[in-house]
């Protein structure tokens, strides 16, 4: 078993640190964009980095939640708000991209879809920062 945790967190550093490129160069690549996602069991692409709000918690606030109640309790705060449990990064070309076409996607950046990092969404932040109230709302001592 222990083992097995320390793989666990290897692979959480090495998700991490992929997260923190991808998150810290979010400004510098403030045209590329994103889809927010309101499940993780979605399809996988090659094309797409996918961030969970725990994740995103680690690498932004470098948070870990205590124990499996509070990610549960993270992700059941997101759904009480009706936020994303995740985003969908597209790094390698952006659809509807306003710099080519002029304009935006006109059903982008209405934080409901496409969304670009250039429209200055807060969604991300939102999406980890209500996931860490919701985690630490639990007492992992007394579970």
């Amino acid at each position: 078993m222990t083992h097995r945790l320390s793989l666990r967190r290897a692979g959480l550093a090495v998700a991490g640190a992929a997260t923190a490129t991808v998150l810290a160069a979010a400004p510098a690549m403030a045209h590329h964009c994103f889809i927010p996602m309101y499940s993780l069991k979605g399809p996988v692409s090659a094309n797409w980095f996918v961030v969970s709000a725990e994740l995103g918690a680690q690498f932004e606030h470098g948070y870990v939640a205590a124990c499996p109640e509070a990610v549960d309790a993270g992700y059941a705060a997101l759904r009480a708000e009706k936020l994303p449990v995740g985003i969908k990064i597209r790094d390698d070309m952006v659809i509807g991209d306003p710099k080519h076409t002029g304009r935006m996607n006109p059903n982008g950046a209405n934080g409901k879809g496409l969304e670009y990092f250039e429209a200055g969404s807060e969604l991300p932040f939102q999406m980890i920062d209500t996931w860490v109230e919701g985690a630490n709302s639990v007492d992992c001592e007394a579970v």
